[in-house]
């Protein structure tokens, strides 16, 4: 049991780590329920059900909030991105919110989308008294810090969408993260948070400085098959990726093994 476990909020199923897009739709079903019938009643759950049209993301958030889910992630749509103009943005998520028996988090995430939410965009969104957050992935400081700004007035959380730039997220008043990495080092970012919370932002630095090598690592660089031999690698389970996800070669998991004990992790 991780020493700071309490900052671990919840769990998200069906975020892009899930390998959301490869799932058919009663097995993301499945999964929540699942998860719901493990996870500890005071631990948040929140489950992934953005879709390409507005119709099926309004359908598999009501299916997922009869399976347990507390909130949904709902990412953007991108398959038109060219059409995805902010207009069309604020109606895809309104009509969501506006149907949804749970609240909705947004979720940009541009490195797989190629799409990134605009601000403009998030910043009428975040005034919907259905839609109490977002999850940027981006990694722009500045973009995150003027949400958090621009948002104060509303209940409206940012929260940080990967472990690399999660210190910089703490500085400029975001609420949390949802991280790929808290899957292997789920203690090491609480103790990040409880270190940002109570200001010792020399330690929090020499912390955060020694988990972007391994966040990159099972993220940009190595991806979800990086993420669940690493996992492996932890004594927990990965496993096997679906199809045309392919497992590291064996020079790859040298070189992701590196990443993590030259960093003082294995």
């Amino acid at each position: 049991q991780c020493p700071h476990h309490a900052c671990i909020s919840g769990l998200v199923v069906l975020g892009s780590s899930g390998e959301y897009p490869f799932l058919a739709p009663h097995e993301r079903l499945e999964l929540v329920s699942h998860v719901r019938r493990t996870l500890p009643r005071d631990r948040l759950l929140l489950a992934g059900s953005g879709c390409e049209s507005t119709r099926a993301t309004i359908e598999l958030t009501g299916s997922m909030a009869e399976a347990g889910a507390d909130a949904a992630l709902v990412v953007t749509p991108c398959y038109y991105r060219g059409a995805m103009s902010s207009a069309a943005l604020v109606r895809h998520y309104t009509e969501v919110a506006e149907a949804s028996p749970i609240p909705v988090v947004l979720y940009s995430v541009p490195a797989n989308t190629g799409l990134e939410l605009p601000l403009e965009a998030v910043l009428t969104l975040a005034q919907h008294p259905n839609i109490i957050g977002i999850k940027d992935s981006g990694g722009d400081i500045t973009r995150l810090g003027l949400i958090v700004h621009k948002t104060q007035q509303e209940d409206f959380q940012v929260l940080a969408g990967s472990a690399g730039f999660l210190l910089a997220s703490y500085a400029v008043g975001a609420a949390g993260g949802i991280c790929a990495l808290a899957n292997v080092l789920g203690a090491p970012l609480c103790q990040l948070e409880h270190l940002c919370r109570q200001g010792s932002w020399q330690e929090a630095h020499k912390l955060q400085q020694r988990l972007i090598e391994p966040n990159t690592a099972v993220t940009r660089q190595f991806g979800i098959p990086g993420l669940k031999k690493a996992m492996d690698l932890f004594g927990y389970y990965g496993g096997p990726c679906r199809a045309p996800l392919a497992p590291l070669s064996p020079a790859q998991v040298e070189e992701l093994r590196c990443t993590f004990s030259t960093n003082g992790w294995l």
